[in-house]
């Protein structure tokens, strides 16, 4: 790729951070969301998390389910409580989006602080009676981490750790170049950690550790199907929510 071609690139990226970051801001009821735009107040929360839920064509509906029920399960763990509760506000504020190509990601959930068991509780009913939202499509991680970067910037709240939780079980085959994406996201002080589902690509977790993740403290946890993906999701927020140097 010579200099000309990556500086399209680059400028397509901006736009797509600029016009992510409008569709985020815009109230609810312009929005394709189940509920209010925020569930609680803002202020100042330990991590303000984004959870980015793979829907390309090759996640079908049952991979889809065991997606959202096994975030669900993890936020109903004891582990996870006592995760939130560890931390310095003893307090989270989290949201999810879905995606899958590059015209295409929807928030699926109000912004949500979970500050408590019962908080926790609520939070993964919801995950298990979330549907479906996007049609399938291509595989455009670059374009889900702007969309990502764009709702934690339209967050009504303040943090030291801003992470955006992604997931999928393929390589980026649509949009821009997704390293040019992670840079970009990273620049912002934004950390970008992978769950890699090897389903696919039994190497995927390589790709996602040199193409997809970043950001101070960033890691990767693979999953080996769409049946691990319960048990790598809850170590996954169990590590991202007690933060670097916590067990």
């Amino acid at each position: 790729m010579n200099n000309s071609s990556i500086r399209r690139q680059l400028s397509r990226r901006r736009m797509l951070f600029v016009c992510a970051a409008a569709a985020c801001a815009l109230p609810a009821a312009m929005l394709d969301m189940t509920g209010p735009a925020v569930s609680q107040s803002g202020g100042e929360v330990d991590l303000i998390l984004v959870l980015a839920v793979d829907c390309s064509y090759s996640v079908d509906a049952r991979e889809f389910r065991l997606q959202m029920d096994g975030i669900g399960h993890a936020f109903r763990s004891p582990e996870v409580h006592r995760a939130i509760q560890s931390g310095p506000l003893g307090r989270i504020a989290v949201t999810v989006f879905q995606w899958s190509d590059a015209e295409n990601q929807t928030l699926s959930t109000p912004w949500t602080v979970i500050d408590s068991e019962t908080t926790a509780n609520a939070f993964a009913e919801r995950m298990f009676k979330l549907e479906r939202q996007l049609s399938e499509g291509g595989t455009a991680i670059g374009a889900a981490l702007a969309f990502g970067a764009a709702a934690l910037e339209a967050a009504p709240f303040t943090s030291n750790r801003r992470v955006i939780d992604v997931s999928s079980d393929g390589r980026n085959n649509r949009g821009d170049i997704v390293d040019l994406a992670r840079d970009e996201v990273v620049a912002r002080g934004i950390t970008i950690n992978g769950l890699a589902i090897l389903n696919e690509w039994p190497t995927l977790d390589k790709y996602f550790e040199n193409s997809v993740v970043g950001g101070p403290y960033h890691f990767v946890i693979k999953a080996n199907d769409y049946e691990a993906y319960r048990e790598a999701i809850y170590r996954k927020l169990v590590k991202e929510i007690t933060g670097p140097g916590l067990s």
